[in-house]
């Protein structure tokens, strides 16, 4: 069960960093071609909004990995708990107010992640 946990907060840590890599550094070219509804004249006035989203979900990955290094489990598990539930609020909110998706993508593992640190 260990193994599965560490897993899923290793992904939902990756989806994060991946997400702050996008949302600071490829807004304006790769956000072009995913998010196709979007008009194309707001990719650059609204790239300090996209950026500063980015560093938001830098802090949620670096919360995640920061678990991978704390000695004593009750201490992991409740950092662990805390920033799978602000992923968890945020994928939620996300898929209420923009997509839908967002909650398989988002919310979801991290969701699975706080059940199986409570089952265990």
């Amino acid at each position: 069960m260990e193994i599965a946990i560490r897993i899923l907060i290793g992904l939902v840590a990756l989806f994060h960093l991946y997400f702050l890599w996008f949302e600071m550094f490829a807004w304006t070219t790769r956000g072009r071609k995913i998010f196709r509804n979007f008009p194309p004249e707001l990719f650059e006035p609204t790239k300090p909004l996209a950026a500063n989203q980015g560093l938001y979900n830098g802090f949620l990955a670096a919360g995640l990995f920061w678990t991978f290094f704390i000695e004593d489990k009750v201490w992991a598990d409740n950092i662990s708990l805390f920033f799978l539930g602000c992923v968890s609020i945020a994928g939620i909110y996300g898929a209420l107010t923009a997509d839908k998706k967002i909650f398989f993508v988002q919310a979801l593992p991290a969701l699975v992640a706080i059940l199986l640190i409570f089952l265990k």
